[in-house]
C-alpha cells in the first residue's frame, strides 16, 4: 500500500467564547395604593372631615402637590396629596376653596414630610399652609451621597417598589381630573412615610443626622428667589449681537411676560424663544414682515402681532444709553473664567480651594455643591476678609460664610478650607519671582534705547 504523503492542514483559530448576556434583573413589584383611591376633597364639608382625620392621626404627614408647570404662567397648587398613619391618603383640591385655615389648623405641630421641598413650598404657602417643621427626602438622600434622588428611584433602592411616572408632565389645572393621573398622584405620598423612616436612620448610622436638621429648619423659610433681568435667561442669546438687538429681546420678552401672566398660560405658548430671537436679529417695523419671521406664527403670535412691533419700534428709538449690555449688572464677581485676568490671587485662591472642596465632598460622601453653596464659595474668595491674623480670619471668613446663609455644619467643614486657599494663594503670591518681559516684548523704543548704550560703552 503506497502512502501518501501526511499533509499540514492549517491551524484553525479557536472560536471566540462569546459570553451569554445576563439575563436582566426581574422587575420590581409595582407599587399599589393600600386603602383604594379616596375620592377627591373639593366641598367644605368633606374638607372637615379630612382635617379631623388627619388631627386625630399619628406621626408625620407625607405631603405633596401637583402644579401646571408648562401650561400656567402661576405656580399655584392644583391638587394636594396628604398621609397620615391612622388618616390615610386624602386628595384635596385647592381650587375649590377660598381658605385652607382648617387644614393648617390640623396640620399644626406635625412633621411635614416632602421630596424635593424647594419645588412645593412656594405654592403650599400660597395657599396658607406652612410647615412646624419637616423633612425632605430627596435632600436626605443627597446628604447620603445617593448617585440619584429622584422620588421612584429611592423607593425602588430602598423599598423594593416600582413607582408609575408616565403622568408627572400634565396639565393638572384640567377639570375633572382622569382617575389615572388621581391615582399617580396619590402613589406620591403611598410610602413617604417609610422612606422617611429608612432614610433618617442612616442618617443617624452616618453621623449627619444633625447636618439634615439643620438643612430642614433652613427649608421651612424657603423663598423663590426675585427673578432679576429675567430675560436673559431666554434660550439663544448668545447668539444675539449689539446692544439694540438684546434690547430687542429684552422688550420682546418682557411684553410676552405680561401677556402670560395676564392669560395665565405658560410664556412659550404665547411665542417661543426662539421667535423672540429671530425677531431681535431681524427687527421688522410692520405686522407682515413679523408674522413672516421664523417662529411668529400659531394664535399667540397673529393676536399679539401689533404689540409685538409696537415694542420693537420703541426699541428702535431707544438711545445707545438706555440699551442693555452683554453683560449684566450685579454685585456677585464675575463668572470664574475672568478671574485670572481680573486677580489672578483670586484666581488661585479659587483654584485651592475647589480642589479641597473636591476632596472633602467625596471623603464626606456629598455632593460638592451641598457642602457649600458654590455661590457663597466664590463671593468668599473674590472679596475676602481683609485680615490675615489667623483666628481674625478664620472667625470674618465665618462671620462672611454665615451672612450668606450658609448651616453651621457648612461652615464648619468649609472655613478651614477657606482659609488654607486664601492664606496659600497670598504666600505664593509674595514669593512669586516678578516676570521681567522678555526683548521681543519690550516697546521698540525701548529697545532701540538699550542698543544705543550698548554702543556707547
Amino acid at each position: 500500500m503506497t502512502l501518501e504523503p501526511e499533509t499540514t492542514q492549517p491551524e484553525q483559530p479557536e472560536a471566540e467564547q462569546v459570553e451569554p448576556e445576563p439575563e436582566p434583573a426581574p422587575l420590581a413589584e409595582l407599587l399599589a395604593l393600600r386603602d383604594g383611591l379616596p375620592d377627591v376633597v373639593e366641598t367644605e364639608a368633606a374638607l372637615r372631615v379630612v382635617c379631623d382625620a388627619l388631627a386625630q392621626g399619628t406621626g408625620p404627614v407625607a405631603i405633596d402637590a401637583e402644579r401646571a408647570s408648562g401650561y400656567r404662567y402661576s405656580n399655584r397648587a392644583y391638587l394636594i396629596q396628604l398621609r397620615r398613619e391612622g388618616a390615610g391618603t386624602s386628595l384635596v383640591d385647592p381650587i375649590a376653596f377660598t381658605s385652607l385655615a382648617p387644614l393648617q389648623e390640623a396640620l399644626e405641630g406635625t412633621e411635614w414630610i416632602l421630596h424635593a421641598a424647594t419645588q412645593d413650598l412656594p405654592c403650599l404657602n400660597e395657599i396658607g399652609l406652612y410647615p412646624s417643621s419637616l423633612f425632605d427626602t430627596e435632600l436626605a438622600g443627597r446628604l447620603l451621597g445617593y448617585p440619584r434622588v429622584g422620588l421612584a428611584t429611592l423607593v425602588e433602592t430602598l423599598l423594593g417598589r416600582r413607582m408609575k411616572k408616565e403622568h408627572s408632565a400634565v396639565d393638572w389645572s384640567t377639570r375633572p381630573l382622569p382617575r389615572a393621573w388621581l391615582e399617580y398622584a396619590a402613589l406620591d405620598v403611598e410610602v413617604l412615610v417609610e422612606l422617611r423612616d429608612l432614610l433618617a436612620a442612616e442618617l443617624v448610622e452616618t453621623g449627619k443626622a444633625d447636618w439634615a436638621r439643620q438643612e430642614f429648619d433652613y427649608l421651612r423659610t424657603f423663598e423663590l428667589p426675585a427673578r432679576v433681568d429675567a430675560w436673559r435667561r431666554t434660550s439663544g442669546l448668545h447668539r444675539v449681537r449689539g446692544r439694540r438687538a438684546l434690547g430687542a429681546v429684552r422688550a420682546l420678552w418682557e411684553l410676552r411676560d405680561s401677556i402670560a401672566e395676564q392669560r395665565d398660560v405658560t410664556p412659550g405658548r404665547i411665542v417661543p424663544d426662539s421667535a423672540i430671537v429671530a425677531a431681535a436679529h431681524a427687527m421688522p417695523l410692520d405686522r407682515q414682515a413679523l408674522l413672516d419671521t421664523k417662529g411668529f406664527h400659531g394664535r399667540g403670535a397673529d393676536r399679539y402681532a401689533s404689540r409685538f412691533v409696537t415694542a420693537l419700534r420703541e426699541v428702535e428709538a431707544m438711545d445707545e444709553a438706555d440699551l442693555p449690555t452683554r453683560a449684566p449688572r450685579g454685585d456677585g464677581p464675575p463668572l470664574p473664567r475672568a478671574w485670572a485676568e481680573k486677580d489672578p490671587v483670586a484666581a488661585r485662591r479659587l483654584a485651592l480651594a475647589r480642589e479641597a472642596m473636591t476632596a472633602l465632598a467625596e471623603e464626606r460622601n456629598l455632593p460638592v455643591e451641598n457642602v457649600l453653596t458654590p455661590d457663597f464659595l466664590r463671593r468668599t474668595l473674590w472679596t475676602p476678609p481683609t485680615t490675615r491674623r489667623g483666628d481674625e480670619l478664620v472667625d470674618a471668613v465665618v462671620t462672611q460664610l454665615s451672612g450668606y446663609g450658609a448651616r453651621g455644619w457648612q461652615i464648619a467643614l468649609a472655613a478651614p478650607v477657606i482659609v488654607s486657599a486664601i492664606l496659600q494663594a497670598d504666600e505664593e503670591a509674595a514669593t512669586e519671582p516678578e516676570v521681567l518681559p522678555q526683548p521681543d516684548e519690550l516697546p521698540e523704543e525701548l529697545l532701540d534705547d538699550a542698543v544705543e548704550a550698548t554702543e556707547d560703552d
